[in-house]
Parts: structure tokens; sequence; C-alpha cells
């Protein structure tokens, strides 16, 4: 893709962990690469088809100015979230925050921080059936909705299904959400797992009853296993409940294992 590249922006600012830091001041510098389609913009010469450099350098001196942070980590991501929510057409975005007088008792030239964030496709499952089901999972959406990390939510129809594995429990209501986010997957994740904690969710039986279940499905076409994360979700294509959600809202997402689309998972799994 292409990028749009600025270099060495100079920002007086008060950044950092000690008090004189934020009482004196000091110079900054930021790199920002912005990952922009720009052909439309180079064939008609049209400014409207592009990013305007000159109002992103303004953005980023007013994050760097109007705020006052222990941590450049902070700066450079509280940067290149306002990057990501202010320009639509800017898919991810480099920024690199650099401080040349840090407070460090040793000859150096400089210490900064690098990050790339950009936006990426989820697909999450909803799931209740203790108390007020569906106001829960309305919550829930809400939640997601607000989120500044996320954009473009979709929500499917709810539908009433059986309980699957541990059967002794009443009817769930489920759906699924589609939208775009700048969290990591595990970003995702703890923040997925706070919209159930506020919805007293207890983990105390394996697949048991729950106020609210929210399962990561798909994560762009990434495949993720470790101990906290499993992606695509590993059971999900045995799921009606899910498939039929997440096939209303994407119905040619393509599994990054199995090479199947959840229309083709949910044929092949009614046709059993």
């Amino acid at each position: 893709m292409d990028k749009i590249i600025i270099e060495d922006l100079k920002i007086f600012a008060h950044h950092g962990v000690f008090e004189h830091e934020n009482i004196n001041g000091q110079y900054f510098f930021l790199n920002a690469a912005l990952y922009v389609e720009t052909e439309k913009a180079g064939m008609r010469d049209d400014l409207s088809c592009s990013v305007d450099y000159g109002k992103v350098c303004e953005l980023l001196g007013k994050v760097m100015t109007d705020n006052v942070f222990k941590l450049i980590e902070t700066a450079a991501q509280t940067a290149a979230e306002a990057i990501l929510r202010e320009y639509s057409l800017v898919k991810a975005v480099d920024i690199e925050v650099r401080k040349p007088d840090a407070p460090i008792e040793m000859d150096f030239r400089s210490v900064s921080v690098k990050i790339h964030r950009g936006w990426h496709r989820a697909v999450i499952a909803l799931g209740s059936n203790m108390g007020d089901s569906r106001g829960y999972i309305e919550k829930a959406v809400e939640q997601i909705v607000a989120s500044p990390q996320i954009r473009n939510v979709r929500c499917s129809e709810l539908i009433v299904t059986k309980p699957y594995g541990y059967t002794a429990q009443d009817d769930f209501l489920n759906g699924a959400v589609y939208c775009e986010t700048m969290l990591s997957p595990h970003g995702l994740l703890e923040f997925m797992q706070s919209v159930e904690n506020a919805a007293d969710r207890k983990r105390e039986i394996h697949w048991g009853p729950r106020t609210l279940d929210l399962d990561l499905i798909f994560y762009d076409q990434e495949i993720i296993a470790d101990a906290d994360l499993i992606v695509p979700h590993p059971d999900m294509h045995n799921r009606t409940f899910v498939l039929e959600p997440v096939v209303q809202l994407v119905p040619y997402y393509r599994h990054p294992i199995l090479g199947m689309t959840v229309t083709q998972l949910l044929e092949r799994l009614k046709k059993k």
C-alpha cells in the first residue's frame, strides 16, 4: 500500500516520568507513515481523494501539546489512534516518537518508541442464557459500539438455540458482531472480557449457563494459538448457533485453516 511520510516533526511538549520534564518541557520529534491508497488522488490531482499531511501535522501537534504523558509509548499510541479515528482513508499508521533530551546520564543521540497500528476485521460471537439475556447482549453491543478503538459495527439478528456441550440448562440467545478494530487480538480479548465482567459473568461450569459470553471467531485471516487465545475459534465450524449469525453478516468470510467460507461451513454442518 502507498504511504504518506512525515519526518522529524518538531514539537515542544511536556512529557516524561520526572516532574521537571512536565514543568520545563523539551523538544520531541515525530515520524509518521500513513498507509493510504493514493492512486485516485494521483490520477485526479485531487486532495479530497487523499489525506492532507498539513492537517495531520496539526493533529499530531495537538495530541502532543494538549496532553501530559509520562511515557512516550502513550504519546505514540494516542497519536496513532487520533489519526486512525480522524482519517477514514488511513488503513494503518507507523508512529515514532523520538526524545533526544531524555534524562539519561550517558552519551546518546536519542531514544524513541516506534509502533504500527491499523484497522483489522473481527467477528465476535454473542451468547446469553441467564437473566435478561437480550438486555445483556444489547448492552454488550452498546459497549462495543462506544469503544474508541472500534468502528463500523454490525450486529446480526438474535436467535434462540439449544445449549451445546452441557445440556442441562436453559436455551441460549445467540448472535454475532462484525467490526473493525485497531486493538490487537489480545487487546480485543481483554476488552471483550471486561464487557463480560461488567455483565457479572461467572466461569463456574465449562459450557455452562452464563449472563454473557463473547468469543472471538475471526481476526483478519490470522491464525493464533497460545495459552490465552485461539483464533479462529477452534469449534466454530461445529456450531450452528455461531455460523448462522456470522453468515448473516459476512457470508463470504473464509476460514484461514479450513479454506471454506462460513456459508459453506454452515451448509456442510446442516448436511451432517
